[in-house]
């Protein structure tokens, strides 16, 4: 196996390291003083991030250090090992995260309930630790759709009270900031964890059921990071009516905002996909896993730095461009017909999960008053997650009976479409 590209992805990794060590270490810098008439944006970036933005931050890197140490090797698993097909494929990655989306938007509401996150983010992490080195003993595709289920449950219970808790934790003026920082860490994560892949693949060929095993090191790391280091923030008064999933509580601009990400997810499936296609175009399977972490390195850099950004100018520009970049890339990726063209189209790729993952999760927080952000979050998350399974399945029929060019094209489309409809969305911080 050609090992040159392990020092250029090492390096890319302690570059990124580097950038987030410094995010971390504000603290040491606040004894410098801000010019009395700089803007309120400017101060922030000066500010240390809260505890629990920093603690959450590490057990994504954790948690994702295990799950993207298995991910990018579940395609070929599922299709050359359990004997599984595309379509097999998009049904499990569909039909586990739409489940999970209905967790999502019970959990938001249930925490805000509660007046408390911490259970439900511990419980969530919890149940992926355990599921996840399973499919190291699975022998056939319907257990592959079982654990993962089990998996994407976990996920479902944490999400929407973690993008909560970061929200209740931090200011307004730095909240893209928070979550850039926080995805960048989820992403770095998923960076190590291809690079731990191939690297034990490497000294073990043999041994791709053990790796999966051995995830439970860093799950059993995220569950005693989040009992001993995460803290509760009371800062608000639960709602005092019973429990309902209702939209009710919030206008019409937060229902839009719904709506475009509902028609935008129709059309983005899961990167999986892209794994498939990769290997049509000849990257070879030892270097998926690479592929995968240079991939999640330049998410993790532009999440970094386009966090701040977000603060600066307000979501809604960074949300039009990425998705419009995402367009242009799903075309590029149907069309594509060399293996250099995968590389250069997954990088290009991570650009657009920079440009708009702070930016959604701050627009939601804009949107909505501060005693329902758990439920407004569920409501984000449930958007995105129930059009995930049409998505999937129609992405992974479309590619099984018509071809890459007709599948990329559907996602490119909607893409469009649903940039035309964001227009409508208004941010009140920026609109006034």
């Amino acid at each position: 196996m050609d090992q040159a590209p392990l020092p250029y992805q090492t390096l890319l990794i302690l570059n990124v390291a580097a950038c987030i060590a410094e995010e971390v270490g504000d603290q040491e810098r606040d004894s410098i003083s801000v010019n009395e008439t700089a803007k309120t944006t400017d101060a922030a970036s000066n500010t240390a991030l809260p505890r629990n933005v920093k603690v959450l931050g590490l057990t994504s890197l954790l948690n994702d250090t295990a799950s993207e140490m298995i991910f990018p090797l579940l395609p070929n698993f599922l299709l050359t090992i359990l004997g599984g097909n595309r379509f097999y494929l998009g049904v499990i990655e569909g039909a586990a995260d739409s489940v999970a989306s209905l967790l999502k938007l019970w959990s938001g509401s249930r925490s805000d309930q509660a007046g408390r996150r911490k259970g439900f983010i511990l419980f969530g992490y919890s149940l992926a630790a355990i599921a996840r080195p399973l499919i190291g003993v699975i022998v056939a595709p319907w257990q592959l759709f079982l654990v993962r289920f089990g998996d994407r449950i976990g996920k479902g219970i944490r999400t929407s009270p973690r993008d909560a808790l970061i929200a209740d934790s931090t200011d307004a003026s730095m909240r893209g900031r928070a979550f850039g920082f926080h995805r960048a860490m989820d992403h770095l994560g998923a960076a190590i964890g291809p690079l731990l892949a191939a690297g034990f693949l490497w000294l073990w060929p043999e041994s791709l059921r053990m790796l999966f095993v051995l995830t439970i090191v860093p799950g059993v790391l995220v569950v005693g990071l989040v009992v001993f280091g995460l803290r509760e923030t009371p800062t608000i008064e639960p709602p005092q009516e019973r429990l309902h999933l209702t939209l009710q509580p919030f206008d019409q601009n937060f229902r839009r905002y719904l709506l475009a990400l509902v028609v935008f997810t129709l059309g983005n499936s899961s990167d999986a996909f892209l794994l498939v296609r990769a290997g049509e175009l000849g990257v070879p399977v030892v270097m998926l896993p690479l592929l995968w972490c240079a991939f999640h390195i330049v998410k993790s850099s532009s999440n970094l730095f386009l966090g701040r950004a977000v603060d600066k100018f307000g979501p809604r520009p960074f949300i039009f461009l990425g998705w419009f970049v995402y367009a242009g890339v799903y075309l590029a990726f149907g069309l594509a017909t060399a293996a250099w063209e995968a590389w250069a189209l997954f990088l290009c790729y991570a650009l657009f999960y920079g440009l708009t993952e702070p930016a959604e999760k701050t627009l939601v927080a804009n949107l909505v008053g501060n005693e329902r952000k758990g439920l407004a979050y569920g409501w984000y998350n449930f958007a995105i997650g129930i059009a995930t399974l049409p998505s999937s399945l129609i992405f992974g029929a479309l590619y099984q009976f018509a071809g890459p060019v007709v599948a990329f094209a559907w996602g490119a489309v909607l893409a469009v479409i649903a940039g035309i409809l964001m227009w409508g969305v208004k941010d009140p911080r920026t609109s006034s």
